[in-house]
């Protein structure tokens, strides 16, 4: 199946590597918006696996499946990047959200309930959690400068510094302190699930297995987990 100069077949390799861009497909789903189709993650996923199957060289010694991920993941990523995933309304949900926690976080005195950021938001609960769920996607740090209409990019619109790094903020001691006293300050449930996603990389349906709740209600409350993180963390 392999020579110096890659892969000799093609199509055994889709055959053989196609669960694996279906499982990178699955665990980026978790932080991707609901607009987002996985069909089209997996279609370039499998550009990625061509891609890797006709510049592998047995001889550089890495294996195949660690040289296919990384070309796999980058592939979803380009993609991800031409289709402008990030749209307006996402910002503008999450920001609503965000501001609710944080009002409420001030006047509770703890993190607030469901019930009561609906409440804040002068919205039922039913509609709250369907604004959370096509609110999929939201993240704490952003590695991408995503502009929005008066071209204002993430780290600017959430006052964080202007020379500030992404990796450089990640790496930042105080920042990393912060952000695990934040998680640790989490509902339980939204404790675990963080866990689950960003530590042992479980997909949604597999953490709602787990949890004994759907997919839809995994990706509700990962978004208001996340929203929480970020209304504690927007000074830094």
């Amino acid at each position: 199946m392999y020579n110096a100069s890659g892969l000799n077949d093609k199509n055994e390799c889709l055959r053989e590597y196609s669960q694996l861009v279906k499982r990178i497909a699955h665990q980026m789903m978790t932080k991707l918006p609901y607009s987002v189709q996985i069909d089209d993650i997996i279609q370039a996923g499998m550009m990625g696996l061509l891609d890797a199957a006709s510049r592998y060289d047995e001889f550089h010694g890495a294996q195949f499946e660690t040289y296919a991920t990384q070309r796999i993941r980058g592939a979803m990523l380009d993609e991800l990047r031409a289709a402008d995933w990030l749209p307006r309304s996402l910002r503008r949900d999450m920001r609503r959200i965000e501001l609710a926690i944080s009002r409420l976080q001030q006047k509770l005195g703890k993190p607030p309930s469901e019930t009561e950021i609906a409440e804040e938001l002068e919205l039922p609960l039913l509609e709250y959690q369907q604004l959370l769920q096509e609110s999929r996607g939201a993240q704490l740090v952003y590695y991408e400068d995503f502009h929005d209409e008066d071209n204002d990019d993430f780290f600017e619109r959430f006052e964080f510094g202007k020379d500030t790094d992404p990796m450089d903020l990640l790496q930042d001691e105080r920042f990393k302190s912060e952000l695990v006293k934040a998680i640790d300050s989490l509902p339980e449930r939204e404790r675990m699930l963080m866990g689950m996603i960003y530590e042992q990389e479980m997909n949604l349906r597999e953490i709602g297995e787990v949890m004994g709740v759907s997919e839809s209600r995994i990706s509700q409350l990962h978004s208001q987990a996340v929203a929480r993180l970020r209304s504690r963390m927007k000074g830094f």
